[in-house]
């Protein structure tokens, strides 16, 4: 069955144009005049995508689109906008919009974004199987968490995969912003094209531009051929700017034009190139800051930001380091050859005690020390560095004594104290003897000897 296109336009002329061009592209075709027509045909028929002006007496595009995705968020609507319209075109993907077009237009333009915008809609409705699995896992993609913040990251990344609306991902170094970005692009219908991530502030600003948007032979020293760019590299899929606010103003200007036009010249051409990218822009910088003070352009920002995403820190959803944890063993287990299964009760507790500035990042880099040093088949506390247990409460320390009015028994204190450090020094070492020997600064045969003292060798 031919998927059903509704064609809304206070023209016309516009609209026979469509209905004819649509047709004979296989789709089926209704037409409406104004917003509330649109609705009653939408109402009944159900179509598969709406195609529909922003500007129109009464009911304009942009309630169209609102009314619409009240009853069905994911339905692809694509705007039609007057040339150079940039206000409308904003709005209209705020509001939900799948893609937009500005008159005039290119038949082969408007029939590559429909397409497009249908085989999201296909690709969603085969992913609807999956995300119940998701929830029940805990997993989004490479993302793990249970926290409502994340839950709610989770479903806007669902609900804005299928557009191609410039996203803007803010938050700390280390919290997983990349993630998030690769997550929108694999729930896209341009998960089969390329997700090329660029770390702005890893490249040099004399390489920049030659770097994003390729050069050609002799156009500075050394350009001995022609070389195209990341930008170009990303056709039909995803362009991801890692720490974007530390582009120089000159390249700014420069990836504002690529935005508005959709298209850029090589360092040294004077061709004009287009491409099919869709934007992702990540930041930990205070970019309204920024603005103020004059190191960010004030109309590029407002174009990156169409989508805001805001991946909060780790200290901010404590409830997802023990997911973290137990994801990031297992990883680096597979990845190390090692057999961990578990994580010891006090390694847990440790791990969840600490309040990781370095965010995600950090967290995982200290897994993977941990993995790598384990001897067991379990990760224990023994190789978490010392900062870490110096924020457990009650680890760090083996425990106060106090000496009541009438007096103590010292020998009955010294072997409980002396009863519950070796009890932690187990604890730590997974149950291992030996390392919990050296863990109390004991030889072996000593731990031995006072664990029959003390009545605590079960062995």
């Amino acid at each position: 069955m031919p998927d059903r296109v509704l064609v809304v336009d206070d023209e016309q002329s516009m609209r026979e144009f469509l209905e004819i061009m649509l047709s004979g592209q296989g789709y089926q075709i209704s037409t409406a005049a104004t917003g509330d027509e649109a609705l009653e045909i939408y109402r009944v028929q159900a179509p598969d995508l709406v195609l529909t002006d922003v500007r129109m007496p009464g009911m304009s595009g942009l309630d169209l689109i609102k009314e619409i995705h009240a009853v069905d968020p994911w339905l692809p609507v694509i705007a039609i906008t007057a040339y150079a319209s940039a206000d409308d075109a904003i709005r209209a993907l705020r509001e939900g919009a799948y893609d937009y077009i500005s008159k005039p237009f290119q038949v082969d333009d408007l029939g590559a974004v429909i397409r497009n915008a249908l085989d999201a809609r296909r690709a969603r409705k085969q992913s609807l199987e999956g995300d119940q699995l998701r929830r029940e896992t805990h997993r989004f993609g490479q993302i793990v968490g249970k926290s409502q913040e994340m839950l709610e990251i989770f479903d806007m990344i669902r609900k804005i995969a299928p557009s191609r609306a410039n996203v803007l991902i803010v938050g700390e170094s280390g919290t997983g912003k990349e993630l998030v970005a690769k997550a929108i692009h694999d729930f896209s219908h341009r998960a089969r094209k390329p997700f090329v991530p660029v770390s702005c502030s890893a490249i040099p600003e004399t390489l920049l531009e030659s770097e994003l948007f390729g050069h050609v032979r002799g156009a500075f020293t050394g350009a001995v051929a022609s070389k195209p760019g990341l930008v170009e590299a990303a056709h039909g899929g995803t362009l991801f700017l890692d720490e974007v606010g530390e582009i120089p103003l000159s390249i700014q200007a420069k990836i504002l034009r690529f935005l508005q036009e959709r298209e850029f010249r090589r360092v040294g051409d004077n061709v004009d190139r287009k491409v099919d990218v869709r934007l992702i822009a990540a930041t930990n910088r205070n970019l309204e800051k920024e603005m103020e003070e004059g190191q960010f352009r004030e109309d590029l920002y407002y174009r990156l930001n169409v989508i805001r995403i805001r991946v909060p820190p780790l200290r901010e959803r404590e409830e997802d380091i023990p997911l973290l944890i137990d994801y990031f063993v297992k990883q680096c287990s597979r990845e190390h050859g090692r057999e961990i299964g578990r994580v010891s009760s006090l390694a847990m507790r440790v791990l969840c005690n600490y309040d990781y500035p370095g965010n995600v990042r950090e967290l995982e880099n200290i897994i993977e020390r941990c993995v790598t040093l384990e001897q067991s088949d379990q990760l224990t506390a023994e190789h978490i560095p010392r900062k870490f247990v110096d924020q457990s409460p009650g680890i760090a320390e083996a425990g106060e004594v106090d000496i009541p009015p009438d007096g103590i028994d010292l020998d009955s204190a010294t072997q409980a104290v002396e009863r519950k450090l070796i009890g932690r020094a187990l604890e730590l070492a997974g149950g291992n003897r030996a390392r919990a020997a050296r863990l109390l600064g004991i030889t072996l045969r000593s731990l031995r000897y006072r664990l029959v003292k003390l009545g605590m060798d079960t062995e």
